[in-house]
Order: C-alpha cells, then sequence, then structure tokens
C-alpha cells in the first residue's frame, strides 16, 4: 500500500472546518468558507500564525471551514501537520488555572464528544457542575489525534467556554493504544481532573499516577492533575476499595451502567435492579476511601420521570452526583441532588439544639423527645454545607 500523499483533519458541520495538507515545495494556502466575505482574511492569517507556530513554510494547506473559531482552526491544522509528520506536540507553558477542589459539587458532569467543537462551544451555559471532554468511547480510533489536539486547545480556552467550572478529560485506558499518549498531550494543559475508563484494579490508577507525576515533574507543577476512577466492570467492582485507595490524586468513583451490564451479561433496566449491588459497593469503598461516589448516567434523554427517579435512588443509596448526556437532565439532576426543605428545616433545628446545649452546658443534645448523637449532628452539618455550595438561602446563620 502506497504512504499517503493528503492528511487531512476535522469534519464537515457548523463551526468546525476541514483541513487537508498535501506536502510540497511551493507554499500555498487556499481558503473556502461560508463566512468568506467576512472573514476570509482572517483565517488565512489564522492559517498563516499556526503554520508559523510549527515552522512550516511548505507545501498546500487547504481550508474548507463553516465557520470555526480561531482555535479549533489552529487545532485542525496542527493534526493534519501532525499526521504529515511535518510537526511535532508543541512544548507550551502550562495555563494560568486555579487547581482543583476536593470537595466541590459534583451533582452534574456533561459528557462532550472531545473531536465534535460545535457541542463543545455553547456547553459553558448550561450549568453543568463539571464538563468531560471525551477521548474514549465517542472517538473512533482513526480520530484520536485530532481529538487530542482539539482538547488541548480547548482547555486552553476554558476560561471563556467553561467559566468557573471544572473540567474533566476521559482518556483512554493505558492498556491500549491511546491512553500514554492521551496523558502526554492533555496533562500538560491542565485538566482539572482526569476520568480513568475501565479501572479494573488499582494498578490501573497506579500506572496513571506514575506516568502524569512523570509528566507533572518535567513541567514543574506537581501534584495538579486530580482522579476520577470509573468502574465499569465486574472485576472493577469487586475491586472497588484497593481502586478508591489507589492514589491520593482521587477525589471522586464513578460507575459506568452500559459496559458493566455487558460485563455481567445482562441488559440494562430503567428501574437499574442489576446494578444495585454494584452501585451500592462503589458507594461503600469510596466512603471508605473519603472519596465522592457519582452515579452512572441515564441514558434515556426523554424520560425525565425516569431520570428522576434514578437521582433519587442514587442520592438514597449514597452517590452525590450522577452523569449526563444531555443538557436538559442538567436541571432534574441538580434538583435530585439538592436537600429538600424538610431535610434543610431539619439540619437547621439540629444545628440549633447543639448551639444551645452549648450554651447552656448540656451535656446531652435533644431535639424534642428525640436524642441527637454524633453522627445525626454531623449528618446535618454536611447537608447545611451542601446547601450552602448550592447556594440556598436562608443559611447566614449556620
Amino acid at each position: 500500500m502506497s504512504e499517503p500523499t493528503v492528511f487531512t483533519s476535522g469534519l464537515e458541520g457548523k463551526s468546525d472546518l476541514i483541513v487537508t495538507y498535501e506536502p510540497a515545495a511551493a507554499f500555498e494556502i487556499v481558503v473556502e468558507s461560508s463566512v468568506k466575505k467576512l472573514f476570509g482574511r482572517h483565517i488565512r492569517e489564522q492559517a498563516e500564525r499556526t503554520l508559523k507556530e510549527f515552522n512550516v513554510s511548505k507545501g498546500k494547506l487547504s481550508i474548507k471551514d463553516d465557520g470555526a473559531l480561531d482555535f479549533i482552526i489552529a487545532a485542525r491544522i496542527e493534526a493534519a501537520l501532525r499526521k504529515a509528520g511535518v510537526a511535532k506536540a508543541p512544548l507550551l507553558a502550562p495555563p494560568d488555572r486555579p487547581p482543583a477542589e476536593k470537595d466541590r459539587l459534583r451533582r452534574s458532569r456533561l459528557y462532550l464528544p472531545g473531536n465534535q467543537p460545535d457541542l463543545m462551544l455553547n456547553a459553558g451555559l448550561f450549568g453543568a457542575d463539571s464538563y468531560i471532554l471525551d477521548l474514549e468511547d465517542s472517538v473512533a480510533p482513526d480520530q484520536k489525534l485530532d481529538a487530542r489536539i482539539l482538547v488541548r486547545r480547548t482547555l486552553r480556552e476554558a476560561h471563556r467556554l467553561f467559566p468557573g467550572t471544572e473540567l474533566i478529560v476521559r482518556v483512554n485506558p493505558l492498556t491500549g493504544p491511546f491512553g500514554y499518549d492521551d496523558l502526554r498531550e492533555i496533562v500538560p494543559a491542565l485538566p482539572h481532573l482526569l476520568l480513568l475508563p475501565k479501572c479494573d484494579s488499582d494498578r490501573d490508577v497506579k500506572e496513571a499516577d506514575r506516568e502524569v507525576a512523570a509528566i507533572e515533574r518535567e513541567l514543574g507543577i506537581v501534584g495538579r492533575v486530580l482522579f476520577m476512577p470509573l468502574i465499569e466492570t465486574v472485576k472493577g467492582t469487586v475491586n472497588a476499595l484497593a481502586i478508591a485507595q489507589a492514589s491520593p490524586r482521587s477525589v471522586a468513583m464513578c460507575f459506568g451502567a452500559e459496559d458493566f451490564t455487558r460485563d455481567l451479561g445482562v441488559p440494562r433496566t430503567r428501574e437499574g435492579k442489576e446494578t444495585l449491588q454494584a452501585r451500592s459497593q462503589i458507594v461503600y469503598a469510596a466512603k471508605v476511601a473519603g472519596l465522592q461516589a457519582i452515579d452512572t448516567v441515564f441514558s434515556d434523554v426523554g424520560d425525565d420521570e425516569g431520570l428522576r427517579a434514578s437521582c433519587l435512588e442514587a442520592k438514597g443509596l449514597g452517590f452525590v452526583g450522577k452523569g449526563v448526556i444531555h443538557p436538559r437532565q442538567i436541571a432534574i439532576v441538580h434538583q435530585a441532588f439538592a436537600p429538600t426543605e424538610a431535610e434543610l428545616e431539619e439540619a437547621k433545628k439540629i444545628m440549633d439544639a447543639m448551639k444551645k446545649a452549648v450554651e447552656t452546658g448540656a451535656g446531652v443534645v435533644s431535639l424534642g423527645s428525640k436524642m441527637v448523637d454524633a453522627p445525626v449532628a454531623e449528618r446535618a452539618k454536611k447537608l447545611i454545607a451542601v446547601a450552602r455550595q448550592m447556594g440556598l438561602p436562608g443559611l447566614e446563620a449556620y
């Protein structure tokens, strides 16, 4: 089979472009665009800047644009150049981004395919607690490099696209052909968290920790990137505690029902009874390790009542959040995981009773005819802390 002579990147569609690069002795840039009359010159200038970034001064670069932003144009050009072997991954200083917070709200995490820029551009308006730029299941094998570059450049635009939110990248498993390249490309761009899929044992997390630590040492940013292991198999469920305790970088642990039920050999149902034991085991392991437990996605986007019921069940099991695959699910998830009015009033009464007991020197705290022991008081404190994080009113005195 002959070697390719034309190297392509990008997808047809709004907010994207198709870039082709042909090695040649001459230098030429050809621009077609749905907005050429207004922005044709700007697109050409962006192409010239990107070529200069990689010291490329030969070849024919053709652009067929449909309204892509500058960083998307740069990402697609870079991918075509790297496929052609005339450019390498750039050595860039880490972006100026606040570090991740261990105990922040993670009620919702919205999955965004890593090679579809049109879905990323306005996602930050939807109000999810976290956004997952996905390099794994949503990206075809022949698009992994394109997605990797696009996600890296998207992370550098995060202050504009996703202000004030947590950015997570789901990398490919290190047991496959793409995971190590994902880490080398993505870690320098400082996502807050890495979502580690297909975690079957503590070795999966420890190997990711070793690789990330080595990359961070080279960059002088030790300990910045945190982990969220994702358990999706029966083996992973059995090893949940070891996985949860495998790295101090881990702040949360997630469950993935689609792969789990396939591994178990049973259909996934709306009620999710087939995953109840596994989900409970993951919650227990996360709690022992001091991590947040986050539930799987609810895949029927049109079933609002089913989603609400699934969230309430997850909350009752001890999960603090849920994955979402469509923006319309976010509000339902946030409402379900918020303290109810009755729960909040009960917590306030408990805190008031504790305060009164301290003021009066009472050795026993009671609320009506009920004794308030340490676990009850601690639960009330945590509930009020979560309500405060959510910005609920009426908590000034607590």
